[in-house]
């Protein structure tokens, strides 16, 4: 049998959206070849979410315990990671290449001497062994690696696989005593870069700027028609290299992968890099005065125009829309 061990993620006890996903997908895998799939769950504050885990195909949780685990470190849950995995012996180990994902999975790879394929875009699983799909050269290729050790393991992006119907399955919650070892650091405190902003990679609506905003104080504007149709803000590379707005809000190769119901793309020319993280997301609205700019070969709308007399025109008319 070849069982899976999937890194779930929650806040607040309500798993993310992209645990949803990665269960399902490693579900279908483990289908596939005879296993099982099994989660560890982190932190504090998770019996509920360590349910809903069985609705999508988790057998069994594991939720270790200790106080050392509540800020979810990757320093400090890489070595009761490695722990679980000598113990229950997974062929494969998932995680979401989320921040705390790419953390925790290349330290827990490095003390397990295998080899670890990240930022995935298609996995599958033929005689025993993982086939994965990742993208290289800035997206402008796409490599098919194997993993050479054991456990195989992988981080895959958030916002690639469908999230499968839930059922009315409930897993095995196991607690357990954790020894996560000599800690060098802890979190202090987080706090949210937006108050009362979905996180991109959960959001169902997302405005984004570029370049062509032109400043921070300009950014202003993407806010406003944000706040008017309720989504998070989002931003192209450039502007975050530009210091226009901070790195989290960045939507692209380098920055988030996203699936929101909406997304409107303002100023953005549409480099590959940013299509790629936002290329399965239901509807585009583009605004770019640049009637060739290739976020226009991705839009479902275009409006070729100045997004300085466009993009507050559109703020009116949806908050006058919503008030009525």
């Amino acid at each position: 049998m070849a069982d899976i061990l999937i890194v779930a993620e929650h806040a607040d006890d309500k798993l993310k959206r992209y645990s949803t996903e990665l269960a399902g997908k490693a579900a279908e895998l483990a289908g596939a070849c005879g296993g099982l799939v099994t989660a560890v769950l982190f932190g504090e504050k998770r019996e509920a979410a360590a349910m809903e885990l069985g609705r999508f195909g988790v057998k069994k949780v594991f939720l270790p315990e200790h106080a050392d685990l509540a800020s979810c470190s990757g320093e400090n849950c890489s070595k009761v990671l490695c722990d679980l995995v000598a113990k229950e012996k997974p062929a494969f180990v998932f995680a979401t290449a989320s921040t705390f994902g790419r953390d925790l999975m290349a330290r827990s790879a490095m003390r397990l001497r295998t080899g670890l394929a990240s930022d995935c875009v298609a996995v599958s699983v033929e005689g025993g062994r993982a086939k994965l799909r990742r993208p290289v050269f800035g997206g402008k290729a796409v490599a098919e690696v194997a993993i050479d050790g054991s456990p195989q393991m992988a981080t895959l992006r958030p916002n690639l696989f469908p999230v499968p119907a839930p059922a009315s399955n409930e897993p095995e919650l196991v607690p357990f005593a954790a020894e996560p070892g000599p800690v060098r650091a802890r979190v202090a405190g987080t706090s949210d870069a937006e108050s009362g902003m979905v996180d991109l990679a959960e959001a169902d609506r997302i405005v984004s700027g570029g370049r062509a905003v032109g400043s921070a104080e300009n950014f202003t504007m993407i806010k406003d028609l944000a706040a008017a149709l309720r989504a998070s803000v989002g931003a192209s590379r450039a502007a975050v290299d530009a210091g226009f707005i901070s790195h989290d809000h960045q939507v692209g190769q380098t920055g988030k992968t996203v699936n929101p119901t909406l997304y409107v793309a303002c100023g953005i020319s549409g480099a590959i890099q940013h299509l790629a993280g936002m290329r399965t997301s239901k509807v585009v609205v583009a605004i770019n005065r640049d009637p060739e700019a290739p976020i226009f070969s991705k839009a479902d709308y275009g409006i070729v125009g100045d997004i300085f007399k466009v993009v507050p025109a559109l703020t009116r008319a949806v908050r006058r829309l919503l008030s009525e």
